[in-house]
C-alpha cells in the first residue's frame, strides 16, 4: 500500500502554473479528496499533510508531500520523511510531469530509470533505490532536447492544460485503490481508455418505386 504521496514541482508563485509543477497539482487534488491541509514543515523541507484515517478500515496514516527544495533536490525532502517514519520505497508514490507522454496521457509504474528527470534522479539517489511507484502525467515534448529546460518551466497552452487536468481527474479515481495497495484495480483505472464512439448506422435504403422520371 502507499503511505507517502509526493508531488514534484518547484516552489514559488512564478512556477505554480508551469508544466514542471504537474505533480504539485495532483497532490493538491488528492488533498482535497482526503480533506487534508498541507502546511510547511521545515523538518521535511516541504509542505506536508498527515491523514490519520484516509479510508475506512485503513489504520495506517498517509502523508502528502510537496518538496520545497526545487526539483533537483527533491530527494532531500522525500528521504527526510521516509527515514523518520521508516517507509520503504515500495510504499512511496511520486507524481511527476512526463515528457515522453502526450498531454492527457497518464501511466502508473514501479521502478525504472529517471529518463533525465532531475527530481526522480535525486529521489532514487537519496533513497538508495528506484523501486518507488511513479504516476507519470504527460506534458508532451518540445521536439528538441535543447529546448526541454525552457519548455518545462513554461505554462502549458490552455488546451494542453485542459488535457492534463482531465488526466489528473481520471487518475485521482485510483487514489483509494493505491492507498489500499490494490495495484491491479489502480492500474485499470489509470490506464483505462475512453470508449470509442460508435460509427453512425447506415441510412435505410429508400423504398422501391415504379415511378418514372418526367421527360
Amino acid at each position: 500500500m502507499i503511505r507517502l504521496i509526493v508531488g514534484l514541482g518547484n516552489p514559488g508563485p512564478e512556477h505554480s502554473d508551469t508544466r514542471h509543477n504537474a505533480g504539485f497539482w495532483w497532490v493538491d487534488g488528492a488533498a482535497q479528496r482526503l480533506k487534508a491541509h498541507l502546511s510547511h514543515d521545515k523538518a521535511y523541507f516541504g509542505e506536508v499533510a498527515r491523514v490519520n484515517t484516509p479510508l475506512p478500515g485503513l489504520a495506517q496514516p498517509v502523508w502528502l508531500l510537496k518538496p520545497q527544495t526545487y526539483m533537483n533536490l527533491s530527494g532531500k525532502s522525500v528521504r527526510a520523511l521516509a527515514q523518520f517514519f521508516k517507509l520503504e520505497p515500495a510504499e512511496i508514490l511520486v507524481v511527476h510531469d512526463e515528457l515522453d507522454l502526450l498531454p492527457g496521457q497518464v501511466k502508473l509504474k514501479q521502478g525504472g530509470g529517471s529518463a533525465g528527470h532531475n527530481g526522480l534522479k535525486d529521489i532514487s539517489a537519496q533513497l538508495g533505490s528506484p523501486q518507488y511507484w511513479r504516476l507519470r502525467l504527460g506534458i508532451g515534448h518540445p521536439g528538441d532536447h535543447a529546448d526541454v529546460a525552457a519548455y518545462v518551466l513554461r505554462k502549458p497552452t490552455a488546451p494542453e492544460r485542459d488535457l492534463v487536468e482531465h488526466a489528473m481527474l481520471k487518475s485521482l479515481q485510483a487514489l483509494e485503490p493505491l492507498l489500499r495497495g490494490e495495484w491491479d484495480v489502480a492500474s485499470r483505472l489509470v490506464h483505462a481508455q475512453p470508449p470509442r464512439p460508435k460509427p453512425p448506422k447506415p441510412a435505410p435504403p429508400s423504398p422501391a418505386t415504379d415511378a418514372k422520371p418526367c421527360p
